[in-house]
């Protein structure tokens, strides 16, 4: 079963720069992400998701692939590989993996315009050592699947960098 997180960071290079970190935990196999998005919220009030995977192009090669491959079978290969990406494409666009896009729109409505919300599908995850990897980029915690226990571990560990970089900023 995953587990839901929902950050938020002042900036979406912030929330980019954690997502980075905990895909490189991911490679030392501390974590296991099914999915990693970036909402931001523009000063219009337009809500922008930053995804890894993008479904519309992922589509269209693989459409393109097998419509190369019928096109061959039906000696027409370039109108099978016209017509596979343009089919790819549109299944692809219309393919929702990992977190549910309209949640994660609804939730960033709430954020402040230029603020980065970091939305997490955590597989499995050793604990400790990844929120002693996260902890000093500080955040907020805006939602969880957690159990009341480790959400408030989460919560302690981000909000003890938030107070700490506190003090930097009043100083400048």
């Amino acid at each position: 079963m995953s587990d839901l997180i929902v950050i938020v960071y002042p900036t979406e290079s912030k929330a980019e720069e954690v997502r980075q970190r905990l895909l490189e935990l991911q490679k030392e196999y501390l974590i296991k992400l099914g999915d990693a998005v970036i909402a931001t919220k523009t000063e219009s009030g337009k809500i922008k998701l930053n995804q890894l995977m993008n479904t519309t192009a992922t589509g269209a090669i693989s459409g393109s692939f097998w419509g190369l491959l019928i096109g061959v079978l039906f000696l027409n290969p370039i109108l099978g590989v016209a017509v596979g990406a343009a089919s790819g494409a549109i299944g692809g666009a219309l393919t929702d993996v990992g977190i549910n896009d309209a949640f994660m729109k609804d939730l960033a409505a709430s954020l402040h315009p230029g603020n980065g919300a970091l939305f997490l599908l955590v597989q499995s995850i050793t604990s400790d050592k990844v929120l002693k990897e996260i902890q000093g980029y500080g955040g907020h915690v805006l939602k969880t699947s957690l159990d009341e226990t480790k959400e408030q571990i989460l919560r302690d560990a981000l909000e003890s960098a938030s107070k700490a970089a506190e003090p930097d900023a009043a100083k400048k």
